[in-house]
């Protein structure tokens, strides 16, 4: 199977530069996967799983946004935020969850008749309180 280069940084720190065989993205359209040869395509980034498929097995990170460029030959992302799964504790979990909820208070009062970032603000609320169903936490109420 055919490789390609993925690399992914975040404001703090660049978390992976590998050889990958797929990457499975978050995207704010839709979940997508990218392998060799794909059609070049840049994409947003919602809060997600984005996991690296490679010949020593596969790393998942926790992503809030940022975009991801896909070509033929590698995956480059760019996180607003990212870690690696390993590193998102309760602790860490219930701050990203707890953010986004200062994000959409922010929003409410901000946009009291824009409806469009409210609801964008609402959607990343829920995206980080999904997050932790899939990696095994619970945000607080």
């Amino acid at each position: 199977m055919a490789n390609l280069q993925f690399d992914l940084v975040s404001p703090e720190r660049r978390l992976a530069q590998l050889q990958a065989t797929e990457v499975q993205i978050p995207g704010a359209d839709g979940d997508m996967t990218a392998m060799a040869d794909h059609a070049p395509t840049i994409t947003t980034l919602r809060p997600g799983i984005l996991t690296v498929v490679h010949g020593g097995g596969s790393d998942a990170y926790v992503v809030s946004g940022g975009f991801a460029e896909i070509t033929a030959t590698g995956v480059s992302v760019l996180a607003e935020q990212a870690l690696p799964r390993d590193e998102v504790t309760q602790e860490v979990y219930d701050q990203m969850v707890e953010d986004a909820k200062t994000a959409y208070g922010r929003a409410q009062e901000t946009f009291k008749n824009e409806p469009g970032p409210v609801d964008d603000a609402a959607k990343l609320l829920s995206d980080m309180v999904a997050i932790g169903g899939h990696i095994g936490l619970t945000a607080k109420n």
